[in-house]
């Protein structure tokens, strides 16, 4: 395919990385930032033509740039953003115009463009459009080695909520872990293990199944006394710990003061 990708940040420079080396070519890139390795566009000319543009700006301003580029958007070029929460109707001024719109979700992180391309291959890839344009994003999803799933427009919040929590959640239950170790004297390393396995059984029998320790035994007297042990290092500590414990009672159906 021939892609115009706006936005050079993480996402935008990260697809087309990997775009170029699945052997499409990115005829134009529009960003703030100079870039080498593709073309550089200008927000006041006409897009080139392509197969299809990926609008990869922050959430809040994929309808600014949608109304900047409407007025000389080519009805026959498709555009999706690569947003994970915002609806389809962010890119409505393009749609307007005649355009076929969506919106393309690597549920990966992507933390540089480089790191972030290498990611995609084996990712899942959530697409929100109606045919044709369904089947084409569908088609570049497979093509970066990406599985793709259709996402109903109005569950985007839950979908995007759940990644938040299986994503930076499971980096703070960790962050937590690792300075009590530190308070302990204890590297993080002798975690690994256990954190891996019990990701595994999550994905194998589902988080409830999957609880372990004394909360899911009902042992309160230790719970309590490793929430003292926590305010014993910070009081920040102590009060992370708790809101994590609560959540997990919550999901066990234990009931914690």
């Amino acid at each position: 395919m021939d892609l115009v990708v706006i936005g050079a940040g993480r996402a935008g420079g990260s697809l087309a990385r990997a775009a170029t080396a699945a052997g499409h070519r990115v005829v134009g890139m529009l960003t703030r930032r100079p870039q080498h390795d593709h073309p550089a566009l200008d927000w006041d000319e006409p897009l080139p033509g392509c197969d299809l543009v990926l609008v990869a700006v922050s959430d809040g301003a994929i309808t600014d740039v949608a109304e900047r580029l409407a007025p000389r958007w080519n009805p026959e070029t498709p555009a999706v953003h690569v947003s994970g929460f915002m609806p389809v109707s962010a890119l409505a001024p393009i749609a307007a115009r005649g355009a076929a719109v969506g919106s393309f979700h690597p549920l990966q992180t992507l933390p540089d463009p480089e790191r972030g391309a290498a990611a995609l291959a084996g990712a899942w890839a959530a697409v929100t459009a109606a045919e044709p344009l369904a089947g084409l994003l569908e088609e570049l999803a497979r093509s970066l080695g990406m599985r793709p799933f259709a996402l109903a427009d109005e569950a985007k919040p839950l979908y995007h909520a759940a990644a938040a929590a299986a994503a930076n959640y499971v980096v703070e239950a960790l962050g937590v872990a690792s300075d009590l170790l530190a308070a302990a004297g204890v590297d993080m390393a002798v975690m690994e293990p256990l954190t891996r396995r019990v990701v595994e059984n999550v994905f194998a029998v589902g988080a409830a199944a999957a609880l372990t320790g004394p909360i899911a035994r009902g042992d309160l007297d230790t719970v309590e006394g490793q929430m003292r042990a926590a305010d014993g290092v910070s009081a920040e500590l102590g009060e992370q710990f708790r809101l994590l414990a609560r959540a997990t009672a919550i999901r066990a159906g234990v009931e914690l003061e």
